[in-house]
């Protein structure tokens, strides 16, 4: 696994942090975003709740669990920073479970695209390129990870 700088670090830590305890309203902001960018992935949730739509999907108690699921990886991500190898075997399990689920490998670029946008919308001025960049390097070694994981999948059930 890659490795982080210092720095880099210390950007994510901060703005993370100043995103306050309750981070599910900034989760929301980043499934809407998501689903704004790729509405083809609201089929991938079928809840009792009728998915078609964004805002049913999104005001879903089911849904709303999964935003806070996926806002406890960025926080696991965000409190492993120094030793982010130690998520390795729950990465590759999560990569597995979503590939079970039919997500694509794309569609981890269009999430991404979408944590930046809620942190940009969330931060404000705070948002510079340095903490794009440090937030990139992050999602993209968590990325690689769930992608290995979803390609070990792949392969057995191919077999």
């Amino acid at each position: 696994m890659e490795k982080l700088s210092e720095k880099e670090k210390g950007l994510i830590r901060d703005s993370w942090e100043s995103l306050g305890k309750n981070k599910v309203p900034h989760g929301i902001v980043m499934f809407t975003r998501l689903f704004e960018l790729d509405p083809a992935l609201l089929t991938l949730f079928s809840y009792s709740t009728n998915c078609g739509v964004a805002p049913e999907c999104l005001s879903s108690p089911e849904f709303l669990d999964h935003v806070t699921k996926v806002m406890l990886v960025i926080d696991a991500a965000v409190s492993h920073l120094d030793d982010l190898h130690t998520l390795e075997d729950f990465l590759l399990n999560l990569g597995r479970k979503h590939q079970a689920v039919g997500v694509k490998p794309q569609s981890f670029a269009v999430v991404g695209e979408s944590l930046l946008y809620m942190l940009q919308s969330s931060l404000g001025p705070a948002y510079t390129t340095p903490l794009r960049q440090a937030w990139l390097n992050m999602y993209s070694i968590v990325v690689s990870a769930m992608t290995r994981g979803w390609a070990k999948n792949g392969e057995h059930k191919s077999n």
